[in-house]
């Protein structure tokens, strides 16, 4: 963001704090045992570190015994541990959306200029939008839910705004040194892979960062707009249809046939 540096300082630190309280909002308000429903199910798997009901959330279950561990001997607090999990997930989902709408607010108010010098009229007008936008949807009724309670969609929602907000961070870094800015994009395709041992949500943001892609690297048109759209949709088309259902019954049929047929 160019020389703004009283505006990146504050910009963590409103972020942070924005943080603080999404995460005693969550902590302070979270389920002591188990929702009733499939909260229970996640909860004992994580334990037991079992299978879940398909298509299974490995990650999810690997995530959640270490947050079990804090239960010590303790089987009594095992779910709230899980249910902690799911308020630090979504406080953090928390901060990466403050941390998005900046970004995306001052590419707004410069005008896509990199070196643009904000006021502090824009400053405050940028982290205030910033913060309003974090904080609705910190107390907003589907998400405090979700948040609250162990089940899979609060850390499904911090891999998708930890995703969204590393493309963007590519977007920013790749006008000033765009080899190293690619790491950015290993680490979204990194994320994204784990990501699907949790929920399926994830894949989503497959279309918007084709976009964001477009943007940077193109001049705007209708017809390459509607053509990256396109791009977007046959890629999480073939990550979600054919790429994660046939590599999976690859390797069962792989299985299948070492032991049933080569006998080991």
């Amino acid at each position: 963001m160019g020389n703004n540096f009283l505006f990146r300082k504050y910009n963590n630190i409103i972020g942070w704090l924005v943080f603080g309280i999404a995460t005693y909002t969550y902590l302070s308000t979270a389920e002591p045992t188990a929702s009733f429903w499939d909260c229970g199910e996640f909860i004992a798997c994580t334990y037991k570190l079992e299978v879940g009901h398909p298509p299974g959330a490995p990650t999810f279950m690997l995530f959640g015994k270490i947050f079990t561990l804090f239960a010590g001997n303790d089987v009594s607090k095992v779910a709230m541990m899980v249910n902690a999990m799911s308020a630090l997930a979504s406080a953090f989902t928390i901060l990466f959306l403050f941390w998005t709408i900046s970004r995306l607010a001052f590419k707004i108010v410069s005008k896509n200029n990199r070196t643009y010098v904000l006021s502090l009229a824009e400053q405050t007008m940028i982290l205030g939008a910033a913060a309003v936008g974090a904080l609705a949807y910190t107390f907003s009724d589907s998400f405090w839910f979700s948040a609250v309670e162990g089940e899979v969609y609060a850390l499904s929602s911090l891999f998708t705004s930890l995703v969204f907000w590393a493309i963007l961070k590519w977007e920013e870094e790749d006008d000033t040194d765009s080899v190293s800015a690619w790491r950015w994009i290993v680490l979204i395709s990194y994320l994204i892979g784990l990501s699907v041992g949790i929920h399926l949500l994830n894949l989503l943001v497959i279309p918007a960062i084709v976009y964001v892609y477009y943007f940077k690297k193109y001049k705007f048109s209708w017809k390459g707009f509607i053509y990256a759209g396109i791009i977007g949709i046959l890629m999480l088309g073939f990550v979600q249809s054919l790429l994660i259902p046939k590599i999976v019954k690859l390797l069962a049929d792989s299985e299948i046939f070492v032991v049933n047929k080569l006998r080991m």
